[in-house]
């Protein structure tokens, strides 16, 4: 198991991204969290299988959307210290 640990830039908060970003996760059986930070970026921990995180995270890019512009994601890759249970939004 990996964890991956990423921050977005871009329009990504007041659109629904961090709603977005938890429905992807669930839709991949990824677990992890979806948090906004006070400098307009989402950081987000995922763990799973490291193809389905590469999955996750062209997902999360959410192209075509017509409300979500991500403009960059900085990645950073771990072994996974708990697989967790769920995907949830903190607040």
């Amino acid at each position: 198991m990996r964890e991956v640990r990423a921050v977005v830039s871009g329009r990504v908060q007041g659109v629904g991204y961090r709603y977005f970003v938890r429905d992807q996760a669930r839709c991949l059986g990824v677990s992890g969290w979806v948090r906004n930070n006070p400098d307009g970026t989402v950081s987000v921990s995922a763990v799973g299988e490291e193809a389905l995180l590469m999955k996750f995270l062209d997902a999360i890019r959410a192209e075509g959307d017509p409300y979500i512009c991500v403009r960059g994601i900085q990645v950073e890759w771990h072994e996974a210290s708990n697989p967790g249970d769920g995907f949830e939004i903190q607040r």
